[in-house]
């Protein structure tokens, strides 16, 4: 199975630097259906409005964090299947492992370039 590279993809950050350069490495990789979220509120309105094929999401964000999404997302008969990768700056084990208990599909440490990337995707999507 290959990725469909015109799936949408949704970026979720509260912090509009981060958005742009995970944009930017998704367009390097050859992803060009890309939307975001500065939060977990607007970005769960969004997954609900629409089928996205993959969620990249910050876990420190306010109000709503990365990983309350996550647990949203699982709990919506709807979402639950949307692949969704998280992304932090703490590669603390109990976050692992939280994540993981929530149903986390992937998990990125910051900083990390388009091969970590695209790696990350491949384990969530298959390869590209």
């Amino acid at each position: 199975m290959s990725v469909d590279k015109s799936m949408p993809i949704l970026i979720v950050d509260d912090y509009k630097t981060m958005l742009r350069i995970v944009g930017n490495l998704l367009k390097q990789l050859g992803f060009s259906n890309i939307d975001e979220a500065t939060d977990g509120g607007s970005a769960l309105q969004k997954l609900r409005a629409k089928k996205f094929g993959l969620v990249i999401s910050d876990w420190n964000m306010e109000p709503m964090t990365g990983l309350q999404l996550l647990k949203e997302v699982r709990t919506d008969t709807k979402l639950k299947e949307t692949p969704f990768i998280m992304v932090t700056a703490e590669s603390k084990t109990e976050n692992v492992v939280a994540a993981k208990e929530a149903g986390v599909n992937n998990y990125i440490v910051k900083p990390f370039n388009a091969d970590t990337l695209k790696t990350k995707i491949e384990s969530v999507l298959g390869k590209f």
